[in-house]
């Protein structure tokens, strides 16, 4: 077989352009017409840019992710056990793997100001709900965010930093927490229902930790840009901006039953951590040092010793289902036992929409017979009622769609209710 090859004209002679046709004078290497050469151009050699960058990230990505992860899966069991631990307290029931008795949450360590206020303060309760989860629900999304989150962080900083990490960063979300309820009858504008809560309801949940491990994330892929290689570098530091953006969104629509002051204190205290901590680079020795050791050590004791507490302390009453013979004051008559009954009927109203919000619904044909049979001691009183039936109803068949939507309708008449209460609620005292 004979090889094609371009066309081309002996020195000294004219030749005819490949591209227009025109004439090239002798000697011409172009074309005076359209500029195209008369030789055909070498080929580009190719840049190795491309080879070096993939090359670059697979060693990094070997160097670290191949290193183990222990802890993370330590920490995916222990929350997994205590949650079945909950549901045999809550009676092994399907209905108690959506929302589980208040009693149980508290009994295993929920937090709730009022136990950590009170003398003896039981301050353990800063530590352990970051193990605890409200529902099923609730503890798959928390474990499934673990799961992607945690090799990364145990990989990059080793398992002792990993272990201080989800210990502290757990803490500073439940301290974030416990400084942002606020207690009723505070008025509250955008932001502040958005961290601040108004009743002093059990809270538990990794989610702090959890966002702890971004916010270490975030800033170490900022912290050590100029030696990350390009796939690392859009994976952490400004490549997570859209994941806490998205999770702040979802917190801002579920303000209400979200506890985003924990995440934001999770967030923050993890930023802060790893603005002062390095992480293991590629090729270092895995030794850790002894100041670590200690710090994973305690933490992993600190955790211990508080859910230690918890069970001696799991038969005390609490709010839920405490009773006291102590001497009562006068029974209320007249007007001010119709604004109690009213009142009473209203927050009982209110508690029953949290938790359909939550799933759990049960509860709301009789909130909604019993707000009807209820005398408002005024019109304004009986339009706060009926709204708030309304909304009731309309958590009997939730459109995810319209969920949001129903939240900020039920923040709308909270604030129409707590009008009422500093006008003219207040006579009826």
């Amino acid at each position: 077989m004979f090889e094609r090859k371009p066309k081309t004209s002996p020195p000294g002679r004219p030749s005819v352009c490949r591209s227009c046709g025109a004439i090239v004078g002798a000697g011409q290497d172009a074309c005076a017409v359209c500029g195209a050469p008369l030789k055909a151009a070498p080929a580009r050699a190719t840049t190795p840019a491309t080879t070096t960058y993939d090359n670059e990230t697979m060693r990094f990505a070997r160097a670290v992710l191949g290193r183990p992860y222990i802890f993370t899966i330590v920490l995916l069991i222990a929350n997994f056990f205590l949650f079945l631990l909950m549901w045999r307290s809550s009676g092994m029931t399907g209905n108690a793997l959506w929302v589980f008795p208040g009693p149980v949450l508290v009994h295993y360590g929920a937090k709730l100001n009022v136990l950590i206020d009170q003398q003896p303060h039981q301050w353990w309760r800063f530590v352990t709900p970051m193990f605890l989860h409200g529902n099923l629900l609730h503890l798959l999304v928390n474990m499934y965010s673990l799961w992607m989150i945690g090799p990364y962080v145990e990989k990059l900083y080793g398992s002792a930093r990993f272990v201080f990490f989800w210990v502290v960063t757990g803490i500073a979300g439940v301290v974030a927490s416990y400084l942002t309820v606020v207690g009723p009858g505070r008025q509250l504008g955008t932001l502040g229902r958005f961290l601040l809560k108004t009743h002093d309801d059990p809270s538990v949940g990794a989610s702090g930790a959890l966002f702890g491990l971004v916010g270490v994330l975030f800033v170490f892929g900022i912290k050590f840009r100029s030696e990350l290689p390009e796939g690392f570098k859009r994976a952490f530091g400004t490549g997570l901006l859209p994941v806490i953006m998205i999770n702040l969104f979802i917190g801002f629509m579920g303000r209400g039953f979200i506890d985003n002051a924990a995440h934001l204190g999770g967030l923050f205290s993890g930023a802060v951590l790893a603005l002062v901590v390095s992480y293991r680079r590629p090729g270092e020795r895995s030794s850790t040092t002894v100041v670590w050791q200690v710090l994973q050590v305690a933490s992993l004791a600190l955790v211990v010793f508080s859910f230690e507490r918890a069970a001696q302390h799991a038969g005390d009453p609490t709010p839920f289902d405490q009773t006291t013979e102590e001497a009562q004051p006068p029974a209320p008559t007249g007007k001010a036992l119709e604004f109690l009954e009213f009142a009473k009927a209203i927050n009982e109203g209110q508690d029953v929409f949290l938790a359909a919000a939550k799933g759990d619904a049960s509860g709301v044909d009789t909130a909604v017979a019993t707000l009807e049979k209820l005398d408002a001691p005024d019109i304004k009183a009986d339009q706060v009622k009926r709204k708030l039936q309304a909304l009731l109803l309309r958590t009997r068949q939730p459109d995810p769609k319209l969920k949001g939507q129903l939240l900020t309708d039920f923040q709308t008449w909270e604030k129409e209710y707590e009008v009422w209460l500093k006008t003219n609620g207040k006579a009826y005292e």
